[in-house]
This record gives structure tokens, sequence and C-alpha cells, in this order.
């Protein structure tokens, strides 16, 4: 962040973006430097996102192509089901040249705020995003991940009441507002979107 020209983040409003606010606590000198916001959708339309994604990605190229370099800033880890991959599959398209540095994935994050390990010994671990596929990805064994699930908790919940799991649910870990849910009973209807849960079988988390 302190070598680049300019700071990139998702979002209209840049300034306002959870990632920006973060990084600018560490790196305080970001704020010197050009700042632009990359606006990604929070849509299922598969056109929408495409063009998205491509207006995001051309943005990004022009500014490489004038010489500088851009940080793109992202909660978690960039890796994960980020938006941002898609923008980087494109940008290198063009020749430019990109690097994914590793963050820290928010279900380790919210694992270590619970105080709790995902897997022991030959146990599975499943990360579910959980807009798809809830009914089957519940039948998987070990722990399981529900990521994103805030819009989604109330079908969410009737599907785990139907099951022998232990369930924690972590709002906005790490964040102003975050909040914790130990059970079922506790979790709320709706949440916000860095919500994720963890369920696991028969055994406490």
């Amino acid at each position: 962040m302190r070598a680049c020209d300019v700071i990139a983040v998702p979002g209209k409003t840049p300034r306002e973006s959870a990632a920006y606010r973060i990084a600018r606590g560490a790196c305080p000198e970001i704020e010197e430097k050009e700042l632009i916001g990359i606006y990604m959708p929070m849509t299922k339309e598969h056109e929408e996102l495409v063009k998205s994604h491509e207006r995001g990605a051309l943005v990004l190229e022009n500014i490489l192509k004038q010489g500088k370099d851009i940080a793109f800033l992202t909660l978690g880890d960039p890796c994960i089901y980020s938006t941002y991959l898609y923008l980087q599959e494109r940008i290198l398209k063009t020749g430019c040249q990109a690097e994914l540095v590793s963050g820290v994935p928010s279900f380790c994050a919210a694992a270590a705020r619970i105080q709790t390990g995902l897997g022991k010994g030959a146990e599975q671990l499943h990360v579910i995003p959980a807009s798809y596929q809830m009914e089957e990805a519940l039948k998987l064994p070990g722990t399981k991940i529900l990521m994103k699930a805030g819009k989604k908790l109330g079908k969410v919940k009737e599907q785990l009441k139907g099951t022998d799991s232990q369930v924690v649910m972590v709002e906005n870990c790490g964040m102003s507002g975050e909040k914790v849910y130990y059970g079922i009973d506790e979790i709320p209807e709706s949440a916000g979107y860095y919500t994720l849960l963890f369920v696991k079988e028969g055994e406490a988390l």
C-alpha cells in the first residue's frame, strides 16, 4: 500500500469502505494517495456481473497503462470468494501484471474469536456460500462454514432446526457491531453481509 500510487476498493464510496477504513488504520499514508472505487453490484444476474467485472477491470487497466501501480483492498483473503479474482483474470489477459497477497480468511478470524478449532485429525471442513445448495451442503460430514449468510438466515435456520447440529454465528468479526450468537434459537432472522455460521453435528463448538 505504501509503495503503490493508487488505492482501489470495491464500492461507490471508497472512503466509507470497511476495507479502506481498516487499511487506513494500519497505514495512514494511504490518505494521501489517489483513491478509486470499483462498483460491484450484489446480484446473481450473470450478465450484470460480467458487465461490472469488465467495467472494473477496464478502470484498473487504464490506470496501469499510465505507469501507475495499484493496491486493490479486500476484506479477508482475496483467494476465497473475492470479487477481485474476476478483475485479476481480466487484467492478466491484457498483458498487465497483477499479484495476489494473502490475508486472513474471515472464517479463521471468526474461529479465533470464538476460541475454537475448525478441524481435528481426519475431520472434514467444508466452506459453503450460503446462497447456494444449502440443503445438500448441510448433509456433509465434519464442520460446515456458511459464508455470507446474512440475507438467507431465516431459511438457513429452518434447515438447521431439523438437524442435530451445534451452531455459532459471528457477524462483523473484528469490526464495529461485532456480534456472536450461540445456538440456533439465538440466531436472528436476518443479519449484515459480513455474517458466517459454524455448523458441527453433535459436538460443541
